[in-house]
């Protein structure tokens, strides 16, 4: 077994005819919590689709758990929560998990634990049409968790959220990485850097850095993450 969970090599995506990701390459260990961090339309997502295999590349390679990006054998390890949640609006949430939890062949038993993961327990009957924004960013982040999977590929989660849920989502994503699972986090929001632990860092399709939050404060001399990001950046102005 490899102990990479997601390594790329030279990887180019091209939407509308432009170059959104650009020569990219780098390693996630297995267990660890990566934050992809950057500016809205910097790549993240399309990098992240890359990941998970529903995108198609220009060039370049993309291995996941030591297999290719969308081979059939990694559709029960991955779990992915996209930006736009695509959860029957008709549904229940209780519901909406169950059929999810089918489709995957997860365990029913998943549904009760990835509900209260989430923090949804008290919302479990509501229908997701009438969820708030939040909650139903968690009901969507749920349908990731079902099965246990290797691999959680969260595109912007706590995006919404009030700080004492994003707290809680964090501490979820610990919990989880502790157990053995490898978590790929994006976010635009800087201070959520400090909290994993490796950063990927993007402008314009292009990654600025791949290291800890410490070796990117001692590389640029700046105390702040978002501080250092700037830094990054002007240096390749």
């Amino acid at each position: 077994m490899t102990n990479s969970a997601i390594l790329t090599a030279g990887l180019r995506v091209r939407r509308g005819g432009r170059e959104v990701v650009r020569d990219v390459g780098f390693e996630v260990p297995r267990g660890v919590i990566t934050g992809l961090l950057g500016p809205s339309g910097c790549g993240k997502t399309t990098l992240m689709r890359a990941i998970v295999g529903v995108q198609i590349v220009e060039g370049g390679t993309v291995t996941v758990l030591g297999q290719d990006a969308g081979s059939p054998q990694l559709r029960r390890k991955i779990g992915y929560a996209t930006q736009n949640p695509a959860i029957y609006a008709d549904l229940t949430i209780t519901e909406a998990l169950r059929y999810f939890a089918a489709v995957l062949r997860a365990p029913m038993s998943d549904v009760d634990r990835v509900i209260a993961e989430v923090g949804l327990t008290d919302h479990a009957g509501k229908l997701v049409g009438s969820l708030s924004g939040g909650q139903h960013n968690r009901a969507n982040l749920a349908v990731a968790l079902l099965g246990k999977p290797e691999l959680l590929v969260l595109d912007e989660p706590t995006v919404g959220l009030d700080p004492v849920l994003r707290d809680e989502l964090w501490a979820l994503f610990r919990r989880l990485a502790d157990a053995g699972a490898t978590l790929l986090v994006s976010s635009h929001v800087m201070d959520e850097a400090a909290r994993c632990d490796r950063i990927l860092l993007m402008r314009e399709g292009v990654l600025l850095a791949d290291e800890t939050p410490g070796e990117l404060r001692a590389r640029t001399g700046a105390t702040d993450l978002e501080q250092a990001f700037l830094r990054l950046v002007r240096a390749v102005l």
